[in-house]
């Protein structure tokens, strides 16, 4: 028979209560649903049975790493028709994690639906993870040694498959763009705004904690003369930083360590750079994040928190970090509102001088990664793995509709620490931005 598409497309109405809005190719070959649009392709029944075990987010990305899962058309469009109905309205039979494979049978409104999709499963045995989804991880979260598996997860995926991605300038967080401009000026762009919000000058110290693959760094040294020491936990960026330093006979002014920003000890530095790194920190540590910054700087010095923010919840101890994310790309990372960021950078003793959002911005840099990846897509599985460049691929795609959708945001926080006299050395018009 050749009717599991058909099937799944109702049993999909049933459970979400709204016409299905993508159409769905099955295993067998049929096909149900409005023509027209993006095909889900349900590759093997497995894809079932790990939605049956693993209700919700989780499952689904696990179907989709493990290739079970795929889309033909337009994969933001297919992503924008599904998170209405998954991802944001969230219905509770789908994604309460308390719920094991025959969960739904217990649901009046859904049990016949239920049935037939566990017949459909065939839900044994469960299927084990994808290998590229984390090990679980030991210790207390955000100690460092759990820190340092989370960044090795994250960035040590290899440093050809990030070039391929990321592009030239290596820049991992988001550009800024001006209307019709490529990635590289756009990067080059956001390198340069926090150069001259920090006012960097020559022969001044700048701790650029998260320095990536040392980007931020050599632009500070190259273009303004700066003293710049580089900490990243992951050891492959390390050593891809110093070999860029070295190439660019910068060696006497970039130092790159392999460091946890809480054993920096050879304050006080004139600026600090903090950019895509705060959300690895933790809301249990974000206090002792600030302070630590804080005690690093000179009086007058300045902070360039650039950092990812949430919606806040109604009710903030409802919060939960994203399984897919946690899973497959950033482990144990959180993310804050913008107000929370703001408060604790203020308690940890900064004075917040300015506040940039750049939403739209990242959205263009994650399309402009995911055409990258896209373009040079069997590179990208030679260099890591198939499941590997299916998580990109989702991850990036999925939040460059969070930022459209304004789901998520992004934010330059600019901080001083003002001298005892209260002075805070900024001059009366900051947004001006003026070159040293």
């Amino acid at each position: 028979m050749t009717d599991a598409a058909p099937r799944l497309a109702a049993l999909a109405e049933t459970l979400l209560g709204e016409p299905l809005p993508v159409r769905i190719r099955a295993w067998d070959g049929s096909e149900a649903g409005p023509p027209g649009t993006p095909v889900l392709v349900v590759r093997h029944r497995r894809a079932l049975r790990r939605i049956l075990w693993k209700p919700g987010e989780l499952g689904l990305a696990r179907a989709w790493v493990a290739g079970e899962l795929a889309v033909e058309g337009d994969l933001y469009e297919a992503l924008d028709r599904l998170a209405g109905l998954i991802w944001e309205r969230r219905p509770r039979s789908l994604t309460d994690p308390r719920h094991g494979p025959l969960a739904l049978l217990r649901d009046g409104d859904a049990r016949s639906a239920a049935r037939d999709l566990v017949t459909l499963a065939r839900p044994l045995p469960a299927p084990p993870p994808p290998p590229e989804e984390a090990v679980r991880r030991g210790g207390p979260v955000h100690s460092r040694g759990r820190d340092r598996e989370a960044v090795s997860h994250h960035y040590d995926v290899g440093n050809d498959f990030y070039a391929l991605v990321l592009g030239p300038s290596m820049v991992y967080s988001c550009a800024y763009w001006e209307p019709g401009g490529t990635l590289e000026e756009a990067q080059h762009a956001k390198l340069d705004l926090v150069c001259r919000k920090l006012a960097l000058d020559s022969g001044q110290r700048l701790l650029d904690v998260g320095c990536g693959w040392g980007s931020m760094a050599l632009h500070a040294a190259r273009e303004y003369g700066a003293q710049v020491t580089g900490i990243t936990l992951s050891r492959e960026q390390a050593v891809h930083a110093r070999k860029r330093v070295a190439e660019e006979g910068l060696a006497d002014r970039i130092e790159i360590r392999v460091q946890d920003y809480r054993d920096v000890k050879d304050g006080p530095y004139d600026a600090i750079s903090s950019i895509g790194m705060a959300e690895h920190v933790g809301s249990a540590r974000y206090r002792e994040y600030a302070s630590d910054l804080f005690a690093l700087l000179r009086p007058g010095g300045r902070l360039l928190n650039h950092q990812i923010a949430r919606r806040p919840e109604p009710d903030e101890n409802a919060y939960r970090i994203d399984e897919f994310i946690d899973s497959y790309v950033f482990p144990d990372g959180e993310l804050s509102p913008l107000g929370t960021t703001v408060t604790e950078l203020e308690r940890a003793g900064f004075e917040v001088r300015d506040v940039e959002a750049l939403r739209e911005h990242y959205a263009l840099t994650l399309r402009a990664w995911v055409a990258r990846l896209e373009a040079h897509w069997k590179e990208a599985v030679r260099l890591t793995s198939p499941g590997r460049a299916r998580v990109w691929q989702l991850y990036m795609a999925a939040s460059a509709l969070g930022f459209e959708r304004g789901r998520l945001g992004v934010n330059q926080v600019l901080a001083v620490k003002d001298a005892p006299d209260g002075s805070s050395y900024l001059p009366l018009r900051t947004r001006t931005w003026p070159a040293v």
